[in-house]
């Protein structure tokens, strides 16, 4: 709690910091011109402390979000015009004005850049590998690249002829790209070391879904052993070791911890069998035997099985292969299932999978998920348990020294000459359990969320979880929806979970600080022109409360992280003020050339009916923002 008041404290300093130094240019500035200073407000509302400095009252008000800088003029006095006032600030030259008026962003724009600068002498900062990759970690098996066949591990290049800077870069693209995109990348085979392009058009998003969900994927990060969840951990007592990193489970390369429970909750199994003397694998689906179409006599023979291998249920809750095996465990044909009355049905199989290999009558199966059996009965019993077999890489802790070459360095330590040797000798007489630095662990039981034991902190915080998810479909007006939804939500608490704590690597992002200037001015003006379009909706802005809160965690996360924001946010604010609107800077600079051209002064009364509709909206938009930041907030809380 200390800690968070402390990170709380530091953006709020933070952030009256760039204030100040907005106000002191504008202040140093109007005292060069020779304009006189009446207050230097740090905030605004009541002020809580004033002292004056050499005729300048300088105050600190209530709201710390904002302040000001008031020269004699600015406002009318009298029946004087503004700029009938002795040195007041339309009293000066058009030219001295807009001195005044840029002084404030331009310090902001200073400040970012001496921040980045400060950043990369340093060394640079500390991010997650899964924020610069370009490697695809999950594909949502309903998106528009599944169908096309991307899979995880398959990798992105451009987007619209561009090159893709990692996920992050790819997400601002998306959400602040208003047309259809092209996005192009390679799919991998990481075994033959095949490339195979693929160009794919995406849709211009119609529905309330982001861009990246419309998109379907996440990014691949390393999935890296820091410690149990649980002391009833399936991983415990299997010799995994702290820094050991997931590769391999039940035949699938792991690029993603979401890949990783998809394998895991996916009801299949890996058969070791043999054919024409050579040893291959297989990963099958396990069925309940009431969904297979069986006929008299084959069901018969499986309820032998069953008394056989000492099961009390009934033979059709029980689960099988679609396949139809003699005692001895060797295959007669494929079996139908679901529809009885449909043509002869080959076991579906997943397109580019390296285990999707169909089982061939004279096929004899020897190993289930990794465990040697030797007829049916062991098979039957082996198949009624999900247990996963897991490879995992040792030795593989250090941080990565620079996100240029992170992508490389992760598709060279999939290591496949190594691999293969453990793989193909599972469930053989003689398996290869450690295989250069590769280490295949016992097979590992896997277990539901209920039947770990978690600490009461934990448990605490899932339930409060679960609860608010549960008051969140509640809410869904559609009855068919929300039953949807609270079906995958009660799906989602009897997922099978290795019960372990994994993290990914990091990587050392340290590009010039041109570079990280020039993307905060990219980002910064497309938000811009998108909010004026209308594609990016003001809900996507952050307001004081959003801004702290952005701030406060990245002081959390080091003190680069918390330079770079601040830099960010202080260029923000000099494109804020610079807009051509009358209450802010660049509408000072508009009225300032406007008088430099005609030689015309801005009547008081003219100026007056041109900035009150914007102090307004401005006032508006300020509450509309403060006012989305606190939904955001109560939402991630409860």
């Amino acid at each position: 709690m200390f800690i968070s008041i402390f990170y709380l404290a530091l953006a709020l300093l933070g952030l009256g910091f760039l204030i100040f130094i907005h106000e002191l240019g504008h202040y140093l500035v109007a005292r060069h011109v020779g304009m006189t200073v009446e207050v230097f407000s740090i905030g605004f509302g009541t002020p809580i402390r004033q002292w004056t400095v050499q005729g300048v009252k300088w105050q600190l008000c209530m709201l710390p979000f904002g302040g000001y800088v008031r020269i004699a003029g600015m406002d009318k006095k009298g029946n004087l015009e503004p700029h009938q006032i002795p040195d007041g600030f339309y009293g000066k030259k058009p030219i001295d004005r807009i001195k005044v008026a840029l002084a404030g962003p331009l310090v902001n724009i200073v400040f970012a850049f001496i921040a980045f600068c400060g950043i990369w002498a340093s060394g640079g900062q500390e991010k997650p590998f899964q924020e610069y990759t370009n490697v695809i970690g999950y594909v949502d098996p309903q998106s528009k690249l599944y169908t096309n066949g991307v899979r995880p591990g398959d990798e992105l290049t451009t987007l619209d002829g561009k090159s893709v800077g990692g996920y992050k870069d790819l997400l601002i693209s998306l959400i602040l790209e208003e047309r259809a995109a092209t996005l192009k990348g390679n799919e991998i085979d990481y075994f033959s070391g095949q490339k195979q392009p693929f160009s794919i058009v995406l849709p211009v998003p119609t529905s309330s879904k982001p861009p990246i969900a419309e998109l379907g994927i996440i990014p691949a990060q390393y999935l890296i052993f820091d410690s149990f969840s649980s002391p009833a951990s399936p991983l415990q007592g299997t010799g995994i070791q702290k820094g050991d990193r997931i590769v391999w489970v039940d035949g699938d390369l792991i690029f993603s911890a979401q890949q990783l429970s998809t394998v895991l909750n996916d009801s299949k199994s890996v058969l070791t069998f043999e054919r024409n003397g050579q040893l291959l694998l297989s990963k099958v689906p396990r069925l309940k035997i009431s969904d297979l179409c069986l006929n008299g006599e084959q069901k018969n023979e499986l309820d032998d099985w069953q008394h056989e291998a000492g099961f009390k249920s009934k033979v059709s809750e029980l689960f099988f292969i679609p396949y139809l095996l003699n005692h001895q465990g060797v295959v007669e044909k494929s079996l139908s299932f679901m529809d009885c009355n449909a043509d002869k049905v080959q076991p579906v199989t997943e397109a580019r999978h390296p285990l999707a290999i169909v089982l061939q009558p004279g096929d004899r199966v020897v190993a289930v998920d990794g465990v040697p059996i030797s007829n049916s009965i062991d098979l039957l019993k082996s198949i009624q348990n999900r247990n996963a077999s897991v490879i995992v890489q040792r030795g593989t802790d250090p941080a990565i020294t620079s996100w240029k070459t992170a992508d490389s360095l992760f598709a060279s330590s999939i290591k496949p000459i190594a691999l293969q040797q453990i793989i193909v000798n599972m469930g053989s007489a003689q398996p290869v359990t450690t295989s250069d630095n590769f280490v295949l662990l016992p097979p590992i039981s896997l277990k539901p969320l209920s039947q770990l034991a978690l600490d009461p902190k934990m448990k605490a915080q899932l339930d409060t979880e679960l609860e608010a998810k549960k008051k969140m479909i509640e809410k869904i007006e559609n009855a068919e929806q929300r039953e949807q939804q609270m079906t995958l939500l009660e799906q989602s608490q009897k997922r099978l979970m290795l019960g372990a704590q994994l993290r990914d690597k990091t990587v050392a992002y340290n590009p010039s600080p041109f570079k990280l200037f020039v993307d905060v001015v990219q980002q910064t003006w497309k938000t811009l022109t998108s909010l004026i379009t209308g594609y990016l909706s003001p809900k996507a802005l952050a307001g004081p409360v959003g801004i702290v809160q952005a701030l406060q965690t990245s002081w959390s996360h080091g003190i680069k992280d918390g330079l770079y924001w601040l830099g960010f946010v202080s260029l923000n604010l000099a494109f804020l003020n610079l807009l051509p609107i009358p209450v802010l800077d660049g509408g000072h600079v508009v009225f300032a050339a406007f008088e430099g051209v005609t030689k015309k002064h801005v009547k008081s009364k003219t100026m007056e009916k041109l900035i009150l509709p914007f102090v307004i909206l401005l006032v508006i938009l300020f509450v509309y923002l403060t006012y989305q930041d606190i939904v955001k907030l109560l939402q991630r809380l409860f």
